[in-house]
């Protein structure tokens, strides 16, 4: 074998001396898959639109609907309860977080059930009870203030104790677990300083969780949009009802459906993108690299189409 490789002349197989070697041709690797998983969604898509293009729908009803000041009044309360009943469940998650994880056994023992009652029965439940109370309370004093129960459980309290309450117990559960991913050594050191058991938990351990907490509590708000279209059970006048009045009195039913769904779609959306970019900036310090922004994204995809198209061409 030896004299085998003696007898090769050297220089074979690569550029004559004083040339530059030739420069290598990269042939992108063609996805055959995608494109046929692409003409698949689209064609599926086509036939969905040509569906609903032959039902009787009276589609000009749509954008005329749209911004119609009562759907517009029902959207401004739907946001308007969301953010108060998330706020509210906020404020209850972080009470009911630290009592959860106290040692002093009253104050966990209460929080444990807090969260075994208000997260095992449903919202919707929830909200008829908060309305009905003037059924076994007819009268509401609480010694300095007495009134009928059905002047002080308005439509407005009752969703608002209903969906915050509700959320409260979810939250309780998120941010215990973002406080219990802190590692202990924290709280220890913080101890050794001289920080007190509040300061600690204020000053360390709650904002280092927050970046367990941020992502999750995202999804529950963008899902508490969803969720406030319940409160019609109260006879609140969010965007759900406010497109149901309408469709009583015009009969445009499936319309006024749709016409809710976009506002829906909207609201989730630009919130969507809000949660995107506080999570972004919340992941700053546990990321070497941040991950790309949709913008981003879609550019690569683009880029990533040209490049298998000129490829194919070639």
């Amino acid at each position: 074998m030896t004299d085998k490789l003696d007898k090769v002349p050297d220089g074979a197989g690569s550029a004559p001396s004083g040339l530059p070697p030739e420069a290598i041709k990269a042939i992108p690797v063609r996805h055959y898959g995608r494109w046929i998983a692409g003409v698949v969604v689209v064609a599926f898509l086509a036939l969905v639109v040509y569906a609903f293009a032959q039902g009787d729908v009276r589609w000009a009803t749509v954008p005329e609907k749209l911004f119609d000041p009562s759907i517009l009044t029902g959207l401004w309360h739907t946001i308007l309860i969301s953010v108060l009943s998330m706020a509210l469940g906020l404020v209850l998650g972080v009470l009911f977080a630290v009592m959860r994880l106290s040692k002093n056994p009253v104050t966990s023992t209460v929080a444990w059930l807090y969260i075994w009652i208000f997260r095992g029965t449903p919202v919707y439940v929830q909200l008829l009870i908060w309305f009905n109370l003037a059924l076994i309370f007819p009268i509401f004093n609480i010694g300095f203030y007495k009134d009928e129960m059905t002047d002080v459980m308005t439509p407005f309290l009752a969703a608002l104790l209903g969906l915050g309450l509700n959320e409260g117990a979810y939250m309780a559960e998120i941010v215990r677990a973002g406080i219990q991913s802190v590692d202990e050594g924290q709280t220890e050191a913080s101890h050794a300083l001289g920080m007190t058991q509040g300061k600690t938990m204020r000053r360390v351990v709650l904002p280092q969780s927050m970046r367990v907490i941020i992502p999750p509590t995202g999804n529950e708000f963008i899902n508490m949009l969803k969720t406030s279209s319940l409160v019609v059970a109260v006879q609140y006048q969010d965007l759900l009802r406010s497109a149901q009045d309408i469709a009583s009195t015009s009969f445009a039913v499936m319309e006024m459906f749709f016409v809710a769904s976009i506002w829906y779609l909207a609201l989730t959306s630009v919130f969507s993108v809000g949660q995107y970019y506080l999570e972004r900036r919340y992941a700053r310090g546990s990321l070497r690299s941040l991950p790309p922004t949709p913008w981003q994204k879609v550019k690569a995809n683009l880029l990533s189409l040209r490049s298998e198209s000129r490829g194919g061409a070639a």
